[in-house]
């Protein structure tokens, strides 16, 4: 099964129920249930009834029929409990089976002498690689481990990590250096820094996390369990007392009854979920194709106040393209678009292929043959590229680069030519000018596109209630230019990293949570600065390491569902905690009259239900106990549906929903159960 296949099995996948099952059973391990104080006291008062059921079975005392009952459900409580974070866990699981099917013991080419000939190299195991070994990777090749590219460019597919198909460029110095082992070169030829020993490649912490063994409780669940504890303990001393008091007013209460009573009071429901809900939040991150490496990060994603995202490929596509030619008075639109087409003809950049685009549209294309031409090649120096021809010589390029070949100033230019690059500079574009035969002609206009439906994207994160900024080196005209058109609600101009840094930690100190992405070695403290820091799996190794979330898809947009997942997550922790508390209270009404009515009648009067007798209340409320754990496992695992609107809209919702649903439900299912156990006389 390959990795893409993993990330589409459904959560009730046939495979995923069938591992499941046999989970439940093992966890019953009581050093795997203490983690987990409300379920462990539910297993321990599952065995102390199972141990009486067994003694008055055999000495014919008692009630076995009752007892064996109320042990059969309370064991089905724990295994269902275990089952449903076994089936949270079955997807990570799957992923980790795929995962490890890519890890090979492959023969790597490490070169013999680093600093000489890459021709001349030896065949060692991948497991026998140490940190900074250079190994030659060339078409066919797995990449052995986890590395950097120091030399050369290549084709990697990534199908192995992402999932994806498509091939991705990896090259030396820059941030698309970083490549992972198990991938597979697909052309030309690299040499890779070995960055990861064996057992700590990305792949090995990918299986970790995707299977759940380096999880730890976050913050919330760590306080929400200390709170199921001390309800627990509580409920645990007012059984004793009831005992006490029975005893005292002469009624005779058997400890069956009492610790089926014990475990109908605590928090079971949230308990037995509580678990699955934080597995099951990773897990739809992981749909997502991001690999969380920490519950934490998740829940921080769900209260984050402020996004940070590079403009470049996040905002905006990230190559400027061609959208208008603007010629001075005297020159025609098509003269100049022939000029553009004829001094973009050999310009293999993506600026280049789109200004001949724009001129094939705009009726320049190529109307005399180049067979005769010489192409200047764009230099870092000259800054400016073109074209001669017999009789005719074209430049383009900076508008300060074009003016200085011609020998002039901007001053002396024609005040149609300065017209149109302040315009097109002030609306966040670069104008590039043309001169033909040592004269202007006319500009181009670049614009850096922004992404078609990237306003809607940041309306909805508005709708969050989370503020957008863009981080950019562009100037203030061009930065206000471009995040007015994307919509952001502020920008950060000519940034650098200490700019993105200093920015973070003062949004921080103010008592906000930060979200960012980067994919650069310059992104990196930033990264580990925010509190949800998204690294693309496409760029640095110091990027993925310094990140909490890394996203195998490298699409920075991404953040926006991270958010909602995690606004999902603790909002289906905050309902079936609501649901849970507003159950129990219900069962106090239902249960404790029903099991004094025979010492004190007054009681009947709370006897609402009606219910048959003590011993029917008690295992009506034990068995509605294990079935409501049973249906609530679809919801806590797939999460309750999220839409952006506001806290005191949510919270009236789940108020109404899972409070007021929370106390009505019990009357309804206990009642209902009852009827059944009266009618075929199991109590």
């Amino acid at each position: 099964m390959s990795h893409s296949q993993a990330r589409a099995l459904s959560l009730f996948d046939g495979a995923i129920l069938r591992r499941a099952a046999l989970d439940a059973v093992v966890k019953l391990d009581p050093r795997r249930l203490a983690r987990n104080p409300v379920i462990f006291v539910t297993e321990v008062v599952a065995a102390v009834v199972t141990v009486i059921f067994v003694k008055d079975l055999v000495l014919g005392a008692g009630s076995p029929m009752f007892e064996g009952q109320i042990a059969l459900w309370l064991w089905f409580t724990v295994l269902f409990a275990n089952f449903a974070e076994a089936v949270a866990e079955g997807r990570g699981k799957a992923q980790a089976d795929a995962l490890r099917k890519t890890r090979s013991d492959t023969v790597a080419k490490r070169l013999l002498f680093p600093d000489g000939d890459d021709s001349l190299f030896e065949g060692v195991s991948s497991l026998d690689l140490e940190l900074d070994d250079l190994v030659v990777c060339e078409p066919g090749d797995v990449i052995p481990a986890d590395g950097e590219v120091v030399r050369g460019v290549a084709s990697v597919n990534e199908s192995a990590i992402t999932g994806e198909s498509a091939p991705v460029i990896r090259e030396s110095g820059g941030d698309r250096s970083a490549v992972t082992g198990g991938t597979t070169v697909l052309s030309d030829r690299i040499v890779v820094r070995i960055t990861a020993a064996p057992g700590s490649t990305f792949i090995d912490r990918m299986i970790a996390l995707v299977e759940g063994a380096s999880r730890q409780k976050t913050p919330n669940e760590l306080a929400l369990s200390i709170l199921l504890s001390g309800l627990t303990l509580i409920f645990l001393i007012t059984v004793v007392t009831l005992w006490g008091i029975a005893g005292y007013s002469g009624t005779v209460v058997s400890v069956t009854v009492l610790v089926a009573l014990l475990v109908t009071l605590i928090p079971t429901t949230i308990g037995g979920l509580l678990s699955a809900i934080g597995i099951a939040g990773m897990d739809r991150l992981i749909r997502f194709n991001v690999v969380a490496t920490s519950g934490r990060a998740v829940e921080a994603a769900g209260d984050v106040d402020t996004l940070l995202l590079d403009k470049t490929g996040t905002i905006t596509f990230g190559n400027r393209m061609a959208t208008e030619f603007v010629a001075v008075p005297g020159v025609g639109a098509a003269a100049l678009a022939e000029a553009a087409w004829l001094a973009s003809h050999a310009d293999e950049t993506p600026e280049g292929r789109s200004i001949v685009a724009l001129a094939q549209g705009s009726g320049g294309a190529g109307p005399k043959s180049t067979a005769d031409a010489v192409f200047v090649p764009f230099t870092a120096q000259t800054r400016l590229s073109g074209v001669d021809l017999p009789g005719r010589s074209i430049r383009k390029g900076a508008v300060d680069a074009v003016i200085r070949h011609l020998g002039t100033t901007l001053a002396e230019t024609p005040a149609a030519f300065r017209e149109a690059v302040d315009r097109i500079a002030r609306t966040g574009g670069t104008p590039l000018a043309v001169s033909e035969n040592g004269r202007l002609i006319g500009v181009i206009h670049l614009k850096d596109i922004v992404k078609p439906d990237i306003k809607e994207r940041f309306a909805e994160l508005r709708a969050m209630g989370i503020r957008t900024v863009m981080v950019t080196g562009d100037n203030p005209v061009t930065a206000a230019a471009i995040a007015s058109e994307a919509g952001v609600d502020d920008f950060i101009a000519e940034a650098t990293p200490q700019d993105k840094l200093a920015y973070i930690r003062s949004e921080q100190t103010h008592g906000r949570l930060i979200a960012m992405c980067g994919d650069g070695t310059n992104d990196a403290p930033a990264l580990a600065q925010a509190d949800v820091g998204v690294a693309m799996q496409s760029g640095t190794q110091a990027a993925r390491e310094a990140g909490n979330m890394v996203d195998l898809d490298s699409n920075p947009t991404k953040l926006i569902e991270v958010v909602a997942i995690g606004k999902q997550l603790l909002m289906t922790r905050g309902s079936l905690t609501t649901f849970s508390i507003a159950n129990d209270v219900a069962k106090y009404f239902a249960i404790i009259p029903a099991l004094f009515v025979a010492t004190w009648p007054e009681l009947s009067r709370l006897n609402v239900m009606g219910l048959a007798s003590p011993e029917s209340a008690i295992l009506s409320a034990v068995i509605f106990n294990a079935l409501i754990i049973v249906a609530l496992i679809p919801l806590a695992l797939k999460g309750i549906a999220y839409r952006p609107v506001g806290a005191a809209a949510v919270l009236r919702r789940n108020l109404l929903v899972y409070g007021v649903g929370g106390l009505i439900l019990p009357f309804v299912g206990i009642k209902a159960v009852d009827l059944v156990v009266a009618a075929l006389h199991l109590a």
